[in-house]
């Protein structure tokens, strides 16, 4: 009998749910918007109720629509947002904002709101920063505890949980604690290879209520991911999702850290499924890099290394910017043609970045000549700041090079001009992994921003790496599914389930001659543009 698997993903505008059969197939996916609330001061939030509820209609969907029996599903997997939820001992949500909603407990990822608390605890020389990349970034969770505590001294006391998003979901599923290695690792300072908090930096941060209490709101079971939790699915969630009570669930991950997992480990054209030699390119509202080594590497402005927090047994060396897709999204609408081409891609039945990445296509069939498009455009897409390599939360998006026009063409030069934007940030990031001897051979790349072949060629040029894609069309939601294969026991391992369960594809390869020259002239004035940012913010008082 064919066992299924379902796969379930939490990003930041929607929930998720893929089907999948124990080669990889995807039989059905089924998705449910999410609000997000947004309000001064870098506040951003969601409601762990409404994701919960997404969840469930979207795995019900997905079952229904694969037209198997819901007896048939035999694990299930959870990857979402690294979003830190706030619930009281009951499980009732506890109001993390100046909104005083209790239904608004979830703090978003791209929340900046806690930056100074984050550069208060840079400030200190704390040991475990050096697996942060020696800073912690306003997006990881303790610096948003601490605003927590300063802000809503009654939220914080009151408060009985403390969980990743990923873990939330997988506690509502099975009423287990147990935290993943992977969120509370990556974002949480946890120390995975030596299976210890560190006391001391929560005490010295002004955090000392958590060490004192055995850090038991924040997470004193730390599993692998895909580890099996408690006794499966509860009768109560069973009823939720529409699946026979008991169904394995394996622990979490990171949303990104589902897109490795569903891509690193597939089998090449050679037969290769070695992870460490790949970079995995997560393009979604935001980009995430990842590599796996067998040995720590320290590298300054880089996320990790994290020890079993994606391939259990392996280093995690993480890079990314805080908004990449979401930039390109942002270019696009704020030129003075967006309206004119928002109607033309609305009439096209595409979204508007959709619309100018087929206008691109057209006008430049040979797309490794793409990047003529751009003109005397230059951007530094950074507009929610410089995640890696240089750890920057304030820099911000340069735009060089523009003139009066207000057309269309000028809008798909602006486009490219910030898609090349977007690789050159990634291959500065490469260049600081290979001088400290971390260096892949192949980017694998997935995520919705990265579904196009142009994407793609770009990527490979501006890098000058080759781009490999898997054959699955949902790559995150089948590294969560891998996490049930792997609770069931149908893979003995993760590493046994990525070589099973997917496989590489496609592969773009980077364009020499007169393409790699003006890229690489490109490149250098990326670098510069952005060393003018640092310089005219070192010279201009902060208000």
């Amino acid at each position: 009998m064919t066992r299924f698997f379902v796969g379930i993903d939490v990003g930041t505008g929607s929930a998720r749910a893929g089907l999948f059969d124990e080669n990889g197939n995807l039989k059905a996916s089924a998705k449910r918007p999410i609000t997000i609330w947004h309000e001064a001061g870098n506040i951003v939030e969601q409601s762990s109720e409404q994701i919960w509820k997404a969840v469930c209609e979207s795995a019900r969907e997905a079952v229904s629509a694969a037209g198997i029996p819901p007896s048939a599903v035999a694990g299930i997997g959870f990857d979402a947002t690294c979003s830190l939820v706030v619930v009281a001992p009951d499980g009732a949500p506890v109001a993390v904002g100046p909104s005083g909603d209790a239904q608004r407990n979830v703090i978003v990822w791209m929340d900046h709101r806690a930056a100074g608390e984050a550069s208060e605890i840079n400030s200190g020389a704390h040991e475990v920063l050096r697996y942060v990349g020696g800073r912690i970034s306003p997006e990881m969770e303790t610096p948003k505890l601490l605003w927590l505590k300063r802000n809503l001294p009654g939220s914080f006391t009151g408060a009985g949980h403390f969980f990743d998003l990923a873990d939330y979901l997988s506690w509502r599923a099975t009423g287990s604690l147990a935290r993943s290695a992977c969120t509370v690792t990556c974002k949480w300072t946890y120390l995975a290879h030596e299976k210890r908090w560190d006391a001391q930096y929560f005490q010295a941060i002004g955090l000392k209520e958590l060490a004192d209490e055995g850090f038991k709101r924040i997470g004193t079971d730390i599993v692998d991911p895909g580890t099996p939790l408690a006794n499966g699915l509860t009768e109560k969630a069973a009823v939720d999702l529409g699946l026979p009570a008991g169904i394995p669930v394996g622990a979490g991950l990171i949303d990104a850290h589902a897109g490795g997992v569903g891509t690193l480990g597939g089998r090449d054209a050679r037969g290769s499924t070695d992870v460490r030699n790949r970079l995995a390119y997560i393009f979604g509202t935001s980009a995430c890099s990842m590599v796996s080594s067998n040995d720590p590497v320290f590298v300054d402005g880089v996320w990790g290394p994290y020890h079993s927090s994606m391939v259990p047994g392996l280093w995690l060396t993480e890079g990314g910017q805080s908004a990449a897709g979401a930039a390109l999204d942002h270019l696009a609408t704020m030129h003075p043609a967006s309206g004119e081409a928002r109607v033309k891609a609305e009439a096209a039945g595409l979204s508007l970045v959709a619309w100018l990445d087929r206008e691109v296509t057209r006008l430049c069939p040979d797309l490794s000549h793409s990047v003529e498009l751009a003109g005397s455009i230059h951007v530094v897409p950074e507009f929610m700041g410089n995640r890696s390599p240089h750890a920057d939360p304030d820099a911000r998006a340069i735009i060089a090079g523009l003139g009066l026009e207000a057309d269309i063409r000028s809008l798909i030069s602006l486009y490219v001009a910030g898609l090349c934007g977007i690789g050159y940030g990634l291959r500065q990031l490469l260049e600081k992994l290979s001088q400290n001897g971390i260096v892949p051979d192949t980017i694998v790349a997935s995520g919705g921003a990265v579904q196009s072949n142009l994407v793609r060629q770009v990527l490979a040029d501006t890098t000058n790496l080759p781009v490999a894609v898997a054959d699955s069309e949902e790559p995150v939601l089948l590294g969560a599914a891998m996490l049930g294969a792997v609770a069931a026991g149908r893979y003995q391992s993760l590493t046994e389930a990525m070589g099973a369960m997917s496989r590489l594809s496609k592969q773009y390869e980077p364009q020499g001659g007169a393409t790699r020259e003006l890229h690489t002239h490109r490149y250098l004035a990326f670098g510069l543009l952005q060393a003018a940012g640092r310089q005219i913010r070192s010279v201009i008082p902060k208000s």
